[in-house]
């Protein structure tokens, strides 16, 4: 289907129901269950999910006529800083409860109907796409040949889109107004940082659960323009890679993309983009490899085994009063999720020495729970050291990463862990 191809008047979209589609009932009752499950915190408003649905039970009616008739105002969002992995800070905009739940409810009906007009190389934050989607289609591109990637990073995206420009955008693929409308007041509704209100003329909040949709909007223009250019590329979300033959070719691509990006009155960030080899380039926490045989391989980048080590780190550190078992359950939650994403890792010996890496700190992390000698005695005797090796093992309960080696090794093996209920990553 080509670019803006949406079907609009055979379903009748432009006959301005989009908004009575998505403040119908059974609608509403699918956007509220998301809402809730998702949790999240409260808006500048102050209301929990639990608030707000008290409130809803004496104001719906208002709201939803309001909406109708297009005095909804939404408030503004709620600023916060949340770190990142590589050790930065991201901003979020959080929308009150009462916000979210409209969002999501014109997401659910908007999304099957954009959806579908996107790029067939775009794959982040759309229905039945992941992440590792993404990922193999990279590879696929590496083993045809094309080993030179146009790496391109955008400066603060969701802060610099151009409403005007989105909104252009948008109105190609739907018609209603009244749903043109109250996206448009949602994007600038505004920002509440520390008590202050700050209006928005451009940028949309990542935290809404439009903002995903709109972003694909305005980047699906130029995936189009890549297309039909020829060229082979993947995006995930504002993650846009190009795959050429020569480094003189990745220079060429990349002055175009810059006059398409700025078009769309978005930068380039120049420090983070680079025409380069393909192979070690992080994209989407993976990183391509090229073993003796000439095979393309998928590793876990290293920046995010970094990420991976500073969060066992947290959790790990030596806090009085929580048991091993306790650190085993958080470590269960946290290792679970992140050995989900990096299954398509062809790279064992990499996950074997990060288990190793794991259960040593946990050793070290057990002794520095004895803290004294004689607890250490006593606890290795009870493990079945003899006296000689528990005598060891005391004296050196200081020196809790040297001593986690050697007689812990053997008291605490493998098998130890696997009954506290720590996974393994291979």
């Amino acid at each position: 289907m080509k670019q803006g191809q949406c079907g609009m008047n055979q379903e009748g979209s432009g006959r301005g129901d989009l908004l009575r589609q998505a403040l119908a009932r059974g609608n509403m009752v699918v956007a509220w269950k998301r809402v809730k499950a998702n949790r999240g915190s409260a808006g500048v408003d102050g209301l929990s999910i639990d608030d707000t649905i008290d409130y809803f039970k004496t104001h719906w009616r208002r709201i939803r006529a309001d909406l109708f008739a297009g005095r909804y105002r939404p408030q503004p969002v709620r600023r916060v800083r949340i770190p990142k992995s590589n050790g930065g800070m991201r901003e979020l905009g959080i929308p009150t409860v009462a916000d979210r739940l409209i969002q999501q409810a014109l997401l659910q009906v908007l999304q099957p109907r954009i959806d579908r007009t996107f790029s067939e190389h775009s794959h982040g934050f759309r229905p039945g796409r992941r992440a590792h989607d993404a990922v193999l289609e990279a590879q696929r591109y590496v083993q045809d040949g094309y080993r030179v990637v146009v790496d391109v990073d955008l400066e603060k995206f969701f802060d610099r889109v151009n409403h005007d420009v989105l909104m252009h955008r948008l109105s190609k693929r739907i018609e209603d107004k009244a749903v043109l409308r109250l996206i448009r007041r949602y994007l600038q509704a505004g920002i509440m940082l520390n008590g202050v209100a700050m209006e928005r003329y451009e940028g949309t909040p990542q935290g809404g659960p439009i903002s995903p949709l709109l972003a694909n909007v305005l980047l699906d223009e130029v995936d189009w323009e890549l297309e039909r250019r020829g060229h082979r590329f993947v995006r995930y979300a504002d993650d846009c890679n190009v795959y050429v033959r020569s480094q003189k070719a990745g220079e060429r691509v990349l002055r175009g993309m810059r006059k398409l990006y700025d078009q769309l009155h978005l930068k380039v960030n120049e420090a983070k983009t680079a025409v380069t080899s393909a192979f070690g380039v992080k994209f989407l926490g993976y990183s391509l490899w090229l073993n003796p045989w000439g095979n393309v391989r998928r590793a876990v980048a290293a920046p995010a085994i970094e990420a991976f080590k500073r969060r066992i780190r947290q959790i790990t550190r030596r806090t009085r009063g929580r048991s091993l078992s306790d650190v085993a359950a958080d470590l269960r939650r946290y290792l679970l999720g992140w050995k989900a994403y990096f299954r398509l890792a062809q790279t064992s010996r990499v996950f074997r020495s990060l288990d190793e890496w794991l259960r040593r700190r946990l050793r070290a992390l057990q002794l520095k729970h004895w803290r004294r000698g004689t607890t250490a005695y006593r606890e290795l005797r009870a493990m079945g050291a003899g006296q000689d090796q528990a005598a060891i093992v005391a004296a050196g309960t200081r020196r809790w990463w040297h001593t986690s080696l050697g007689v812990l090794h053997m008291l605490m093996p493998i098998a130890y862990f696997d009954r506290l209920g720590v996974p393994r990553l291979l």
